[in-house]
């Protein structure tokens, strides 16, 4: 086994990765091809750890002319002139939950330590906005060269508070104060960025900055931040080898579940798949496939969502269509909780029409998903979350050795203990438990799944075993297996290569249980 690398895990600084010997994903083409276009102003969203603060510091490092830190990368043989520029930088990560007074307070320290940086005198203003304009005014006259601006996670300060009728407004009027002299000071600019998780057009604090590009969905920066395949199995290839030595595994193997469980991200299309960076680096690090990015941050405000939209754990693992106008509609008065789950990460775009400009959107992967049905169990099952730990492995053991009949076994004992809730008087809700249930135990699961005849209420694949579920309410075991075999679903999954089985099963809607079921 070759010597393990350093991860740079929670490390966002591009000189401490550089100087400390940390793996590093080359994208300072992409840093190049940013500041050498057309446009000096630029926006970028993306979900949380996802390597913006990364670029912004990676930013600062090219315009400050730190060269020696891009020896070996791309940068190196792209860049001949290396003018170094003043650069301000402000990270709002630590802008929440703050009212109106706190927040002027924070501007206030970022402006200071600015200023204490690049040795300018500060004004006595008592507003952040013109502290804003002395600062660039001066550090350019002081200098003689423009500014560079750049803006870390710009949205955080708005974000905890987005459907807050009072705090928001106000909140927002503070932000637009802050950032509108970046269109007066135009002349001594000579580039902003910023990064975020909303576009910037829907939180409506960059009205009068009208000349922004937003690079997000541009295709030219699809792999501006994650993990390419292309860069893992190049960039990393002994890492992937490490790994496969420590589980005793083909390397081919180890691939294939980090495709499965932090893959499938796409910002544009057409895209290359992405892997979650923040969940392969841990990966990297521990030897050891967990969920590391979903459990990074508790989603207590996206779940509060789903339910306030009143969205089931079938549509959100289902897929969604979206059209190129609706990530822009003002996040305070959105309509769909879609663009908030794509910009969140917790969907993504799988495919896109060019010609209407329309996009189908869903889970990226296994680890997002598990992660998003563990938030719903105590919505839609059991605030005794672990109970439903303990079914799950029990259900798992069995369904590994084929043993659907113990596994039903054990979810009836399991259902049979759950507080009585309501709308459970219809087949979708239980439809709904299985889905969440056999997802849990990262059984790929489908609902609805159509074929020539029909449409199968649940589909479930375990390594060795395909089954086809048809669900009854009130009714009997014999009328779902009559309807599979008269509408012959397992036809539609003969070339699967498994074994198909076929499992009717009968809800009675009084005990709120499986009353009967039957499996051939």
């Amino acid at each position: 086994m070759t010597t393990r690398r350093r991860y740079p895990i929670g490390i966002q600084t591009f000189s401490e990765i550089r100087n400390n010997n940390y793996v590093y994903i080359d994208k300072t083409e992409y840093v190049y091809r940013m500041t050498h276009s057309d446009s000096k102003y630029m926006f970028l969203n993306r979900p949380r750890r996802f390597g913006k603060s990364l670029l912004t510091s990676t930013l600062q490092a090219y315009f400050e002319g730190r060269k020696e830190l891009f020896d070996g990368l791309a940068m190196e043989k792209l860049e001949t002139e290396w003018t170094a520029y003043p650069v301000l930088h402000f990270d709002m990560s630590l802008g929440k939950h703050l009212d109106k007074d706190a927040l002027n307070r924070y501007l206030h320290h970022l402006l200071r330590l600015n200023e204490e940086r690049l040795g300018i005198t500060p004004t006595q203003a008592e507003d952040a906005n013109v502290r804003l304009t002395n600062l660039i005014i001066e550090t350019y006259t002081q200098t003689g060269k423009q500014v560079v601006v750049l803006i870390d996670e710009y949205d955080a300060p708005l974000l905890d508070v987005v459907h807050e009728d009072e705090q928001l407004p106000t909140l927002r009027n503070v932000m637009r104060n802050f950032y509108s002299p970046l269109k007066a000071c135009d002349p001594y600019l000579r580039y902003v960025f910023l990064t975020g998780i909303t576009k910037f057009s829907q939180l409506s604090i960059f009205s009068e900055l009208n000349n922004i590009q937003n690079i997000s969905m541009n295709k030219r920066y699809a792999a501006i931040c994650g993990i390419t395949e292309e860069e893992m199995r190049t960039q990393m290839d002994t890492d992937l080898q490490n790994f496969a030595d420590e589980l005793q595994v083909d390397k081919e193997e180890i691939v294939n579940r980090l495709k499965m469980n932090y893959e499938g991200y796409h910002f544009t299309w057409p895209s290359p798949d992405i892997y979650n960076p923040f969940s392969l680096l841990n990966a990297f690090a521990n030897n050891k496939i967990d969920s590391y990015w979903f459990g990074s941050g508790t989603p207590t405000y996206l779940i509060e969502m789903i339910r306030k939209f009143g969205m089931t754990a079938l549509q959100l693992g289902g897929e969604a269509k979206a059209r190129k106008e609706d990530f822009d509609a003002p996040t305070e008065r959105l309509t769909s909780i879609i663009p908030l789950l794509y910009q969140s990460g917790y969907y993504t775009i799988k495919e896109g029409n060019p010609v209407f400009e329309s996009y189908t959107l869903g889970i990226p992967n296994r680890e997002v998903r598990l992660g998003l049905m563990r938030s719903l169990v105590p919505y839609c099952l059991t605030p005794d979350t672990m109970s439903v730990s303990s079914v799950l492995l029990t259900m798992a053991e069995c369904l590994y050795k084929n043993d659907m009949e113990n596994a039903l076994k054990a979810m009836q004992t399991f259902l049979g203990t759950i507080p009585y809730c309501d709308n459970t008087d219809y087949e979708g809700h239980y439809q709904q438990v299985l889905y969440i249930i056999f997802s849990l135990m990262g059984l790929y699961t489908d609902v609805e799944v159509r074929t020539p005849r029909g449409r199968v209420d649940v589909v479930m694949r375990t390594p060795y075993t395909l089954y086809i579920i048809e669900i009854k309410l009130d009714q009997s075991a014999d009328a779902a297996m009559r309807q599979i075999d008269l509408k012959n679903y397992p036809e539609r999954f003969a070339l699967c290569g498994l074994p198909v089985v076929k499992v009717a099963i009968n809800f009675d809607s009084e005990q709120r249980n499986m009353a009967e079921w039957s499996i051939a």
